[in-house]
């Protein structure tokens, strides 16, 4: 199948970087760390101090510890009168960076004018150890101050210092040199992090019935209906069709709800009393934690609750319980649904919520994150263009992101992370944003992350235990068309644990039973999505340093279900392409049975005489025909994992407006005009799709009609040739008639008419509905 081609600046480019994986020589960090580059640094955990001598009048001090390498300078956070501090802060000195030979912990008090000199240690960079995970962490010692000339001033300071790569455990948690011009409260937001989804369940309310509801006016029949909500979201049954102080509904409702469980369910009998004004007849108030789980499809247990009404008492409000009115609900928390945040399409994670229905993992996946190149500046800092560029990957409830490389077109990361993997037809995401939250003090919301680009990776594309590195384009497509934002350039690899295992999960429903026993609607699976990723970037917002909300949308495609004329066409286009196989069949098959080839169609003749007369070899041959084509396939396999692409996209070609149309809000921002104009095109386009469909439904009543007598002239000609048919077939072995049709099919142009045959031209003439229709 014929697969478009992008520009060459947006291809996949295969890399050969200097990592472990795949060396004949290993040492201990390739082991575990082999699919990113090593890096050296120099660490420096600065613990505490003890007896540091007074410098101010009163004769206290308020330290903090400066680590100079060359010149890169880190501070810690200083305290406030404090002999014996406390720090246990680490430093962290790129080694490709260090042009020094001497490192000096200085430590100093805290002045209004000029900071005062307490101590300091020096090391030479020669005598440092190195250390290598797993090696037990290096043991911080007591270092005796020194003045200036060298000799020993009063006060202790504790350190361990220590060469290492970026596999010590001390190293998402250090300042890095790197980000030097980083204020010490901002370095809690370039730090790398590992952060977990929260667990995801929907809630069932089955809303049954009430019994003797108090509406205040007695004298009309009450329409009542009942509002549920569950933190944001709002749903609310149909008005009852029993207009009585009983009334009864048998309607589900359903939620998302994350653990651990912090707002109630809340269900509220409401009378509409007038034009959108309902008077409350009652409310209960529900715990998530006192609901009953249920694993599989079996009916959970009902339960009658109480509906409080809360009246107003001179002001003042108050809860009056009313034991006469009550609700009868059935309430669950579904542990057999796969909860989705993710579109079906691309799914990281495919698991029931309830863990006693999880599967044994089938295989591991490893991404080393190695660097970027080429990146678009983002914002401006001293006049000029600036990045300060991180990545996210998400991967089943597992999401990470690397540090912040501050002020860097080209950063180089090397960090490594692995995911344990229960179903190989899953999907990767790694993006690629710009931080901008390096500045303490601005407004909660003031600036957003942007994004730079993203990649997909599907497991099931990747061969078992092969390294693929690759350099991927950042594509991102923006008003004025798709642009390249630069290249992020990545290791993958997926380790197989059992071969038998993963296969057998080719047979398996692809979601959880649940979801095929008791099925969601598809506007029920959207609109829970949508609640579902709400929940996640709101949890994930509130992690330190938090995953920003504009992150985590982007990463889960919040606006994937919106309309828009570029994937319309490129979904027709994708659709060309499936059915270009059928299309070129036909083809071939009509120059066969126009004799193009005379060589071929007698070919063809003979292989159909010979399956006409051994119908048993039908089936075997067609099968081992597909084989022997797989076979032949094999040596033209893909060999690189599959990337975004801009012309399948429609991205490269797509008129301005409609990309203008798509970076729309929801509801519009744009003026009339511009909207009268998409609404007339839109109109356009349904004409045709319209058109279209029509024409199916006409020749589906066509074929309706053959033995309706609509037309009672063309019912009796088919049921006369039905009837001579069946005659003719009773009496003619069956190998005969398809013979005698195959032969005809495939008779020379000679004996061919151009114009249509006389079972089309009876079927065209067929009645059809059409003609009913206003």
């Amino acid at each position: 199948m014929h697969k478009p081609e992008g520009p060459p600046e947006f291809a996949l480019k295969e890399t050969r970087p200097n990592i472990g994986a795949g060396a004949v020589m290993r040492d201990k960090l390739s082991c575990t760390y082999d699919l990113v580059e090593q890096m050296q640094y120099l660490y420096v955990r600065v613990v505490k101090a003890n007896d540091l001598p007074g410098k101010d009048v009163t004769g206290g001090v308020d330290p903090y510890v400066e680590v100079k390498l060359g010149n890169y300078k880190g501070l810690t956070k200083h305290f406030e009168k404090k002999s014996n501090p406390q720090w246990n802060h680490v430093f962290a000195f790129s080694k490709e960076r260090i042009q020094a030979s001497v490192l000096e912990v200085v430590v100093k008090d805290k002045d209004v004018a000029v900071d005062d000199f307490v101590g300091r240690v020096m090391f030479d960079l020669n005598e440092i150890p190195k250390r290598v995970p797993p090696d037990s962490p290096l043991a911080p010692q007591w270092y005796r101050l020194e003045d200036r000339r060298g000799e020993k001033a009063k006060g202790e300071l504790m350190l361990a210092v220590w060469m290492g790569t970026q596999a010590d455990e001390a190293f998402p948690d250090a300042w890095h040199s790197d980000a030097a011009t980083v204020g010490p409260e901002a370095v809690a937001n370039i730090r790398s992090k590992v952060y977990l989804s929260p667990k995801l369940w929907y809630v069932r309310v089955n809303v049954i019935e009430a019994q003797d509801l108090v509406p205040s006016d007695k004298t009309r029949y009450p329409e009542v209906s009942v509002k549920a909500n569950l933190g944001n979201q709002f749903l609310r049954t149909r008005a009852s069709q029993s207009k009585t102080i009983n009334p009864m509904w048998n309607e589900d409702l359903m939620f998302v709800a994350a653990e651990p469980f912090e707002e109630p369910l809340v269900l509220t009998a409401e009378d509409r009393v007038g034009p959108n004004k309902d008077e409350i007849l009652g409310r209960c108030v529900i715990p998530l934690h006192n609901v009953q789980r249920r694993l599989d499809h079996k009916p959970v247990n009902t339960r009658w609750f109480n509906l409080e009404k809360h009246v107003v008492d001179e002001g003042e409000k108050k809860k009056e319980i009313r034991f006469s009115s009550r609700i009868h609900l059935r309430v669950c928390l579904e542990g057999g649904y796969h909860v989705l945040d993710e579109s079906t399409h691309y799914s990281s994670d495919l698991r029931p919520t309830a863990k006693q229905l999880w599967k044994p993992s089938i295989g591991i996946l490893e991404l080393g994150i190695i660097s970027a190149q080429g990146l678009m500046p983002m914002k401006t800092r001293d006049g000029r263009g600036s990045t300060d560029a991180y990545c996210v990957a998400k991967y089943g409830q597992k999401w990470i992101r690397t540090r912040t490389i501050v002020d860097s077109l080209g950063p180089r990361w090397n960090e490594q992370y692995i995911w344990e993997v229960f179903d190989p037809c899953t999907v990767i995401t790694v993006g690629v944003y710009d931080n901008g939250h390096l500045h303490v003090g601005e407004k909660p919301g003031a600036s957003k992350d942007s994004r730079i680009g993203k990649v997909r990776i599907r497991l099931s594309t990747l061969e078992a235990d092969r390294v693929y590195t690759h350099s991927y384009p950042l594509l991102v497509l923006h008003n004025s068309g798709v642009k390249k934002m630069g290249e992020v350039h990545l290791a993958v690899r997926f380790t197989s644990l059992s071969v038998i295992n993963m296969l057998s999960m080719y047979s398996q429903p692809l979601l959880p039973k649940m979801h095929y026993i008791h099925p969601l609607s598809v506007i029920q699976q959207d609109s829970l999505r949508h609640q579902a990723i709400q929940i996640v970037s709101m949890r994930l917002s509130r992690a330190e340093p938090p995953l920003r909300k504009e992150v985590v949308e982007h990463m889960l495609d919040v606006d994937s279900h919106m309309w828009s004329m570029r994937r319309s066409k490129a979904n027709f286009f994708r659709i060309t392409i499936v059915l270009g196989g059928l299309i070129a069949f036909g083809r071939w098959f009509d120059q066969i049975c126009n004799w193009k080839n005379p060589l071929t169609t007698i070919l063809i003749h003979i292989l159909f005489i010979v399956l006409v007369l051994y119908p048993e070899l039908i089936l075997p041959t067609t099968f081992l025909y597909f084989s022997l084509i797989g076979i032949w396939n094999f040596r033209l396999r893909p060999r690189h994992p599959p990337h975004m692409d801009t012309r399948l996209s429609h991205a490269d070609a797509a008129h301005p407006d409609e990309l203008d149309e798509e970076f729309d809000t929801f509801p519009t921002s744009r003026s009339s005009d511009m909207i009268r104009m998409r609404y007339d095109r839109l109109r356009s386009i349904a004409g045709k799709v319209q058109t279209v469909v029509g024409d199916l439904a006409t020749q589906g009543e066509r074929f309706h009609n053959l033995l309706s007598w609509r037309d009672t002239r063309a019912t009796t000609l088919f049921v006369t040739f039905c009837f001579i048919a069946a005659l003719v077939l009773y009496v003619t072995p069956f190998q005969v008639v398809f013979l005698l049709i195959g032969f005809y099919v495939l008779r020379h142009p000679r004996f061919r008419q151009k114009h249509p045959s006389a079972p089309f031209n009876y079927f065209k003439r067929l009645p059809a509905r059409v003609d009913t229709i206003l």
